[in-house]
């Protein structure tokens, strides 16, 4: 199947005004992301900060770009301009570097706090503990350019549903308490992303806002290998 047909797919199966889809374009061609774009699509979602402010500059400007990887503070600045939402922020330290180059581009940049539900030694994020000690801190109360829209996590790689569907209403029950607690009036404060092609409908069902999908949309992914900037 073509892109837009695979797209069409999940169209029609998400209800767009309950789920946002991210079209995760990581390691595919520009090419490939103008097809979906072709095809209505407009949020993408990239991992890679120099693929990412490559693509930026090849395609329409009005397409949503979503930093959906770890992110290293020495390379906010890259994306700073145009950033649609950084998904991944996962310590004071990045908030503030995101704060600085938004002030220096005279924006105010959505962010998610990505959040540690996995079994996984390898995944990044916060401790429950941890993003109620930083929505309490004088260091992010001090931010004027940054603003959290919601939260992100991402579930154990496993085959066992019940695992990833435990860890997914954990994070949605979690997401609730934080909106309750410190975003009660803000309704910007809406995203519960959580999803991917393996896993997007358990997360669906367990209340996620947000979904990131990227082969079962392009197809297998072709590496590239970037040279650090």
């Amino acid at each position: 199947m073509s892109i837009a047909d695979n797209l069409l797919r999940y169209k029609n199966e998400l209800d767009a005004d309950q789920v946002t889809l991210v079209a995760v374009s990581k390691f595919h061609s520009a090419e490939e992301v103008m097809e979906a774009y072709n095809a209505g699509q407009r949020v993408f979602g990239e991992n890679i900060v120099q693929e990412l402010v490559e693509k930026q500059e090849q395609l329409p400007k009005d397409i949503e770009w979503h930093l959906i990887g770890h992110l290293q503070t020495n390379k906010v600045k890259y994306i700073a301009p145009f950033i649609s939402l950084i998904e991944s922020v996962d310590s004071i330290k990045l908030l503030q570097e995101i704060d600085k180059q938004a002030a220096k581009n005279k924006r105010i940049i959505d962010c998610l706090l990505q959040v540690y539900i996995a079994d996984e030694e390898t995944k990044f994020g916060l401790g429950f503990d941890e993003v109620i000690e930083l929505l309490r801190s004088e260091e992010y109360a001090a931010l004027k350019n940054i603003r959290i829209t919601g939260l992100m996590g991402i579930a154990t790689n496993t085959e066992v549903e019940k695992q990833i569907n435990d860890e997914f209403e954990e994070l949605k029950v979690f997401f609730d308490g934080v909106k309750l607690s410190f975003f009660r009036k803000d309704d910007a404060f809406s995203i519960c992303s959580m999803g991917m092609s393996a896993d997007y409908k358990l997360a669906v069902e367990a209340g996620s806002t947000m979904v990131r999908i990227g082969s079962a949309i392009f197809g297998k992914r072709k590496i590239k290998h970037f040279k650090a900037q």
